[in-house]
């Protein structure tokens, strides 16, 4: 009993540091939450699967305390939507026949680059400078979202991130608006249909759920207090690190995990 116990406040407390570090820079709970998982017992596909069912919580947490800010562009909220969800079930149903180890690699590479990238963009990219696009860019845009949710269905960590960036750099968004949209979009849209696709071809640890959801709820609403409160500056530097983190520990571990 007081094993059982001790395992599930060290869930609660991985949930609420990894969903806390995600709501403030846009992603990254998989970098902590899915390899805790794995080292608590359970195998990869019934880990990613008990994750990716776990981080909707994540959305719905940030979604309380950015619901007060009136964050949410509505017109572009529909399109991630609708790009991103075909994008996320093609990428989900590639996971179950595709081995995850060089793209898991060549997504590390890319992350650790995004990350660099962005820590040398200058500090105009961080205020708020919405641009209004005409078709053809509007088009590019959602298309390189329909890419990324791909990504997002076969994989678990460091997508968000690129979406958060993307919506910076192409839409002309702050990264606090481009933090709000990737939780609740991403984090609620994307994740649910990843999730209901795993979970109908993978085991879940049902067991950890309710701990690990009340984990993302609480450590969504702290991030994204904490981002709304110390503004954009400190955002994008941690956006940065995580990034470049991420990278790091992706490349790690798919070099572990090649033949």
């Amino acid at each position: 009993m007081a094993e059982e116990f001790s395992k599930q406040f060290l869930i609660a407390l991985i949930s609420v540091l990894s969903n806390f570090l995600s709501a403030f820079t846009g992603g990254g709970a998989g970098l902590i939450q899915l390899p805790a998982l794995i080292f608590l017992g359970l195998p990869f596909s019934k880990a990613l699967a008990t994750h990716k069912i776990a981080s909707i919580a994540l959305g719905v947490g940030a979604s309380i305390r950015h619901k007060r800010e009136k964050t949410l562009k509505v017109n572009l909220s529909k399109m991630i939507i609708l790009f991103g969800i075909p994008g996320v079930i093609f990428g989900a149903k590639l996971v179950l026949f595709l081995p995850d180890q060089y793209t898991t690699f060549i997504l590390g590479i890319l992350t650790l680059l995004l990350g660099i990238y962005s820590s040398r963009l200058k500090r105009s990219y961080t205020v708020k400078n919405p641009r209004v696009l005409d078709l053809r860019h509007m088009i590019i845009g959602y298309f390189i979202l329909f890419l990324i949710a791909i990504l997002n269905g076969w994989l678990s960590s460091g997508t968000g991130l690129f979406v958060t960036l993307w919506l910076v750099k192409w839409f002309g968004m702050s990264y606090l608006s481009a933090v709000a949209h990737t939780l609740i979009l991403v984090g609620i849209g994307w994740n649910s249909t990843g999730a209901i696709i795993l979970a109908l071809n993978n085991e879940v640890q049902w067991s950890w759920i309710p701990i690990l959801i009340l984990g993302s709820i609480t450590g969504g609403y702290l991030g994204a207090s904490f981002g709304i409160s110390k503004g954009e500056e400190v955002v994008k530097r941690y956006f940065d690190f995580i990034s470049i983190i991420i990278g790091l520990s992706l490349i790690s571990k798919s070099v572990l995990t090649m033949p």
